[in-house]
């Protein structure tokens, strides 16, 4: 009789791409993932990987196989949440966030998770928008929570909250001035986050709409660096105010007051869209309920 415990096994070996991945993914050992994969061939005597080559690749019958599985453990999954109590279901969910998330209200959010499903394992991935956004579309996440910048029908997106951005630097960088011109601002080196931040691309579009088009330009994919670059005096970056408003009170972090206001960042809660999971929905739901950004390390 077949198992789902060898459908899984074969379908993260294709899906993420070797017998190890598939390990980490299903928390056991590659031996137990291959054993699961050779089981399923000689219950149907027939090869699902052709072994002739350095790296295993699909046979014909193996891909027919990895759409059967793929749908067999989406059906299974969709089943189970619909049947069983929260107190009782046992699943294992990646959650995919930002640093701004990580540093901030993620604590509240895992315990709320836990709290209602308290056999649910929770796995935050911490990385780019960008990254996560190719890690959902891999399976490697369930979910993401990101600055809103994807418009892609392949996801259902759900806002959870905003983020005010000012610009900021060491005290006395700019001196006591009226209130900067944007032009002003090519005379400062600028601390920005890359391509690969949702963030990133928001405001560094912001930056070039108002004309800023600088050479002198520090391009780094984490908060924490940009912030220890901007306190210790490197440049002027555009940084989270509330969250940031004690380092402000103590004199590490002056704003910089900007003719133009920066626009705000708006996050949300990310899945793919052909995933129907009353999970995931209700994870997404505590989301909403549990955002706050407005200070940085919360306590549960």
């Amino acid at each position: 009789m077949m198992t789902f415990k060898q459908l899984e096994a074969f379908f993260w070996v294709v899906q993420a791409g070797g017998f190890a991945q598939a390990a980490i993914r299903l928390h056991t050992t590659q031996s137990a993932v291959s054993k699961r994969v050779q089981e399923l061939e000689s219950l149907f005597d027939t090869a699902l990987f052709d072994r002739s080559m350095r790296s295993a690749r699909l046979t014909e019958k193996g891909e027919e196989m990895f759409l059967q599985a793929k749908r067999l453990l989406e059906q299974r999954d969709a089943t189970v949440e619909m049947f069983q109590r929260p107190e009782v279901l046992e699943r294992h969910v990646c959650i995919g966030v930002t640093e701004l998330t990580a540093m901030t209200w993620l604590p509240r959010l895992v315990a709320a998770i836990e709290a209602k499903f308290p056999r649910v394992i929770i796995e935050p991935r911490v990385d780019a928008s960008v990254m996560l956004r190719d890690k959902l579309l891999a399976d490697e996440v369930d979910l993401m929570i990101v600055p809103e910048m994807f418009d892609d029908q392949r996801f259902v997106s759900q806002g959870v909250g905003v983020v005010e951005h000012v610009l900021m630097c060491k005290p006395g960088l700019v001196g006591r001035r009226r209130r900067m011109r944007s032009e002003e601002l090519r005379d400062y080196r600028l601390l920005t986050q890359d391509e690969r931040s949702g963030t990133g691309q928001l405001y560094n579009r912001w930056l070039r709409s108002i004309g800023v088009t600088t050479e002198n330009t520090v391009f780094s994919n984490s908060l924490v660096a940009l912030i220890g670059l901007t306190v210790s005096g490197m440049g002027i970056s555009y940084l989270p105010r509330k969250c940031l408003a004690p380092m402000i009170d103590s004199g590490s972090l002056e704003m910089v007051s900007l003719t133009q206001a920066l626009p705000p960042a708006n996050y949300a809660t990310v899945w793919r869209s052909e995933r129907q999971s009353g999970l995931v929905a209700s994870i997404a739901k505590l989301a909403q309920e549990q955002c706050d950004f407005g200070s940085m390390f919360q306590t549960v």
